[in-house]
């Protein structure tokens, strides 16, 4: 399965090869301070089947464990990677080109989730994320 996506702005392009893990929205409160959202879907594939095709995204070191990327122009939040050199990369859904082709299979951190979001999509919940230290 090949993915492409990018920025609003057109300036960051990014291609993703493999079979995408990991599909959720997050509703942590650092995906949420990040970009402004209630929550954000991810998703997951090897580093090795990531690659940015065009521009360079800035990159944020959002904790000691996080480094998030995001465009420069526009600002859109595009991957975020574990500080440890982890051979996996998360990619924001919402920045493909086709969001549908990978939709979220869970919610993850729910224990944060603001109050006033009311979801009925019968998704799975998680207290915590995926990883494990």
């Amino acid at each position: 399965m090949q993915l492409q996506g990018g920025c609003y702005c057109g300036r960051i392009r990014y291609e993703a090869d493999g079979e995408p893990f990991d599909r959720c929205c997050c509703h942590c409160t650092m995906c949420r301070r990040t970009t402004g959202a209630p929550f954000v879907a991810w998703f997951t594939v090897r580093r090795a089947e990531f690659r940015f095709t065009k521009g360079e995204p800035a990159r944020f070191a959002s904790s000691a464990r996080g480094l998030r990327s995001f465009c420069p122009t526009c600002g859109t939040q595009l991957t975020f990677q574990y500080a440890d050199d982890s051979d996996e990369i998360d990619v924001t859904t919402a920045s493909l080109d086709d969001p549908e082709a990978v939709a979220p299979l869970d919610h993850i951190y729910s224990d944060t989730m603001l109050s006033w979001i009311k979801l009925d999509d019968g998704l799975p919940r998680r207290a915590d994320g995926y990883r494990r230290d």
